[in-house]
């Protein structure tokens, strides 16, 4: 079954780098799948993967690694 997020959707994202601020980069956020996101923040990407299936309240995702840029 393929998931989207939208606009309206409530996400949770835990974990990933300390004194990261995510929640604005969640606009920017990149579907690689139906259960993973990639959200650019400096000068690399943070993953995340979905961690719950509730039919209710925010979509949890778990952050599982972070690559960078290629130039």
């Amino acid at each position: 079954m393929e998931r989207t997020i939208d606009s309206g959707t409530d996400v949770v994202l835990e974990g990933g780098p300390a004194g990261a601020t995510l929640a604005d980069a969640l606009v920017a956020a990149l579907p690689t799948g139906p259960d993973r996101l990639k959200i650019p923040h400096r000068g690399g990407y943070e993953h995340f993967e979905r961690h719950d299936d509730a039919a209710q309240g925010p979509v949890v995702y778990r952050w599982v690694t972070r690559t960078t840029i290629a130039e």
